[in-house]
């Protein structure tokens, strides 16, 4: 259900924000607002809260991550996207298998079985992009084994994606016992029967990013599309204590802005995504850039 707002005044939003660098000077009260009040009433890892967001419409505001956002456009939930990142990083660290079999090379995945929490899961989308765009990996060729449904209740799974028996070991534990060839995971194991299947992940990272013209996106900031449709002020100055917060927050120690603002800096890494997720029957067409956003949130630059 779309949330009722004041025709004028402040507003005060139910907000879905997990703690980060760049989210630490607005969460912590350093970055103020006179017209906007975040109530932070989230779980401690925002994506526990994606289901809520998107199912039961249960925060007015906060993250979502990217391929959520897009699967809800195409099911017509009532949200707007902010030209805003609060999470990213590189992905090609994330992805491991076990050394049971000797060594696997990525184009080698073909035929085997690899975790991942759920299918449409962000980090899996950008990491399968990658292995189908410069390793020549089908991503269909691969069985993934799921332990979660979507965030979204509308989508199934494809063939090719099965599910973890109910009483399954965690995904950390099938991977190092070898009831899984790899897995796709937050972080890998610190254990020698996992390797990374790139040899030198951030190395391989750092030269994929400027042949792709971009980092992965991960979590962006999105609002009631009610809240964007009658109070665009209100939204302007979300977007203004969000990019204060980042600029409050210490650069990156690699150099790298994974946390890009702007519908004008985003336009690449959301002509990817996109692309992705329609390549991997994540949503049933390749979205434009200009669609994501509404009128009040595409001008934000």
């Amino acid at each position: 259900m779309t949330a009722a707002f004041p025709n004028a005044g402040p507003v005060t939003l139910r907000t879905n924000l997990a703690d980060y660098p760049v989210t630490r000077a607005l969460k912590s009260g350093e970055i103020k607002s006179d017209l906007v009040r975040f109530d932070f009433a989230g779980p401690k890892l925002a994506h526990e809260g994606f289901k809520a967001m998107v199912r039961e419409g249960r925060f007015s505001a906060g993250e979502l991550a990217i391929v959520t956002y897009l699967q809800a456009k195409h099911y017509g939930k009532p949200l707007a996207l902010l030209p805003a990142v609060v999470m990213g990083r590189f992905q090609h660290q994330c992805i491991g298998y076990n050394t049971k079999h000797g060594t696997l090379k990525p184009e080698e995945i073909v035929g085997r079985r690899f975790g991942i929490r759920s299918y449409t899961q962000t980090t899996g989308v950008w990491i399968r992009g990658v292995l189908q765009h410069e390793h020549g990996v089908d991503p269909t060729k691969v069985t993934w084994v799921c332990f979660e449904d979507a965030h979204l209740a509308e989508y199934c799974d494809p063939p090719h994606v099965e599910r973890a028996p109910t009483r399954a070991k965690k995904i950390e534990q099938m991977l190092l016992d070898g009831d899984l060839d790899g897995a796709i995971v937050g972080a890998l194991p610190d254990d020698p029967r996992v390797r990374p299947l790139f040899p030198d992940p951030i190395a391989t990272a750092r030269d994929w990013a400027p042949k792709y013209g971009t980092v992965p996106i991960n979590h962006l900031f999105v609002v009631d599309a009610e809240l964007s449709k009658t109070r665009p002020d209100a939204v302007q100055e979300i977007y203004r204590v969000l990019k204060a917060s980042k600029q409050a927050a210490p650069p990156d120690p690699s150099g790298i802005d994974f946390h890009p603002f702007g519908a004008t800096a985003l336009r690449k890494p959301l002509e990817l995504i996109t692309q992705y997720a329609f390549e991997q029957g994540i949503v049933p067409r390749k979205f434009s850039v200009d669609e994501l956003f509404d009128e009040t949130t595409g001008k934000l630059d």
